[in-house]
């Protein structure tokens, strides 16, 4: 009996040990995957607070642009202008933006006008980062703490263009950092940016205002004082803080890092862990209901000795089943890996057929240009054969002699295009290799020829030069640079100046740089997605396919390729490749 109460007792002990591994191992999955839910959204919150930060300052940036070259002001740097008029000029734009003040002042520090009159002497202006990077004509960027109570600004710095090109003045708009956080202090988690000297110079808990980063650790310390209590520590793979700084600072905090190079700045973000625990303590204690009540389950029919005979026969009934039904499952999952085999080989089909598909759109677009090319040297032939006929019957051979070798010359001419619309539509299945670059630009540039004549639109390529190889295939890339041209031939339709330019550089990598004069990029973000098209619904001209695949044939030679928005208006497309080697394999 005492052996039964023994045993028995050792099977409890068991039991509860197994409930606590099991509801262990379920709390820490459980707070796993709680701590994924929560750096995604505090990812997106802190991408969030950090896209407003620096859509607020952009503001002050442009204003800063905008206003440099304002004719009131570049008068008074010759001279000729009106103080009020430009110091209530100034006071308008900082009232209206709520900046700190505007301050003009010519290339030697000295301020010739501000928005609130301040004096600011000309050596205060010389020995600032912002001021010097903008009298070398760019725009100069600098934070800073500009009085004792801790104010805090932003500096922007816009250089003022002589007529020689000189930078003769310079415009500094100055922010208040405290009006940039009034609309999202309090808002979300606890968001802070910090600087590059590792002070934190903006959030939205103004408790962690000017705290630092010290010595290269995680943690911050306040200016002044001793440090609190700060432990860092992982958990699935994620950076958890355990602080104490204050009761708007979330004690035990998932700890989130996004760099900010555009403000030289870097966002951090603390989101409170605490749902996460619940969450994970619910989940463990459900798991641990669940396996109590099946304990006290298996403990009654342990009790129940009788009927254990009957038990084991079911239990090996469904046993049985179950390795049958494990059978047929390892059947169908390997009946799937052959499908799923099956359907990369047919995605990988169909991604070839796709960029076969570009190519047949792409000579369907430029169907009735090259009808033209085709045509025009076949009615010069019959003309000329027919003149050559009757210079014969008149004896005139010579005359006859001169027919004959300009039908050759037009034979000539039709071989060239029905050549290079053969190597373009070919399905090209050969591996990388060495690819005269100029020559594929030169065949693209005659595939479009027709086209651009009959758009009158003018491309500027100079063709001549010594070979410049690359590592490619040369039909897909001749597809990437037919696909380039006619994009921006579609884009200049109603452009007033229609022109393309296709330069040819060589740098670290070879650049390909095709420029056109039309309305620019809308989305440079997306024009590689496929089926993304700036293209009227149901418009028979394609269907955003062309960028997607030129992406990835550029991407397949271990290229890159970029499209931009030129400063004085159009596109700009960058085709980067790499040089072929001598000892690079074919």
């Amino acid at each position: 009996m005492r052996t039964w109460i023994r045993h028995r007792g050792a099977i409890f002990a068991l039991f509860l040990l197994a409930l606590a591994v099991v509801a262990g191992g379920v709390w820490r999955v459980g707070y796993g995957q709680a701590l994924d839910q929560l750096a995604q959204r505090g990812e997106a919150d802190l991408a969030l607070e950090a896209d407003r930060l620096t859509a607020q300052l952009r503001r002050y940036q442009e204003l800063a642009v905008l206003m440099a070259e304002h004719p009131t002001l570049a008068a008074l740097v010759q001279g000729e202008g009106n103080t009020a008029a430009a110091e209530a000029l100034l006071l308008d734009a900082a009232d209206k933006t709520a900046a700190l003040d505007l301050v003009f002042a010519r290339a030697d520090g000295a301020v010739i006008v501000s928005a609130h009159g301040a004096a600011v002497p000309a050596r205060d202006l010389l020995n600032t980062p912002y001021f010097e990077r903008a009298l070398h004509g760019a725009l100069g960027t600098h934070h800073a703490v500009v009085t004792q109570d801790g104010q805090r600004a932003f500096y922007f710095a816009s250089p003022s263009f002589g007529p020689d090109g000189r930078v003769v003045a310079v415009l500094v708009v100055i922010v208040d950092i405290e009006i940039v956080e009034e609309n999202w202090r309090g808002d979300g988690p606890a968001v802070y940016f910090v600087d590059l000297v590792g002070e934190v110079f903006i959030s939205n808990r103004s408790e962690l205002l000017l705290w630092q980063r010290r010595g290269g650790d995680s943690g911050l310390v306040p200016p002044v004082g001793a440090a609190p209590p700060f432990r860092e520590f992982y958990r699935s793979g994620h950076e958890l803080w355990r602080v104490d700084w204050g009761p708007y600072i979330p004690a035990r905090a998932l700890h989130i890092v996004q760099d900010l190079p555009l403000i030289e700045m870097q966002g951090e973000a603390l989101v409170d862990v605490a749902p996460a625990l619940r969450l994970a303590g619910l989940q463990a204690a459900f798991v641990a209901a669940v396996a109590m009540v099946l304990g006290l389950f298996l403990w009654q029919a342990v009790e129940r000795r009788r009927v254990l005979a009957e038990a084991n026969v079911e239990l090996e009934e469904r046993v049985a089943a179950r390795t049958k039904a494990l059978s047929d499952t390892n059947i169908a999952l390997r009946r799937e890996i052959l499908e799923r085999q099956d359907a990369e080989a047919a995605l990988k089909r169909a991604q070839a057929d796709l960029v076969q598909a570009g190519k047949l759109s792409a000579l369907g677009q430029m169907s009735a240009g090259i009808s033209h090319e085709l045509n025009q040297p076949l009615m010069a032939i019959q003309s000329f054969a027919e003149n050559g006929e009757r210079f014969l019957d008149k004896g005139r051979t010579e005359k006859a002699g001169e027919n004959l070798g300009r039908i050759a010359q037009m034979a000539t001419r039709m071989a060239r295009i029905i050549k290079n619309l053969r190597a373009f539509a070919r399905n090209e299945s050969e591996p990388m290799g060495r690819v005269d670059l100029r020559a594929v630009i030169g065949q693209a540039v005659e595939l479009t020829e027709a086209r651009l004549r009959q758009d009158d639109i003018t491309l500027s390529w100079n063709a001549k030069g010594t070979p410049v190889y690359a590592l490619g295939g040369e039909v897909r890339l001749g597809q990437v640079f037919v696909n380039l041209i006619n994009n921006a031939a579609d884009a200049m339709v109603d452009a007033p100046k229609k022109a393309i330019t296709i330069d040819l550089e060589a740098g670290p990598r070879l650049c390909v740089v095709v420029r056109d004069t039309g309305p620019g990029i809308a989305e440079p973000d997306r024009i590689f997605d496929p089926f993304y098209t700036t293209r009227e619904v149901g418009s028979s001209e394609g269907m955003g396919l062309g960028l997607s695949i030129s992406y990835g044939l550029v991407q397949s030679f271990g290229g890159n390729i970029r499209g931009t928005n030129a400063e004085d208006g159009g596109a700009v497309f960058t085709v980067e490749l790499e040089y072929w080697q001598e000892d690079q394999v074919a």
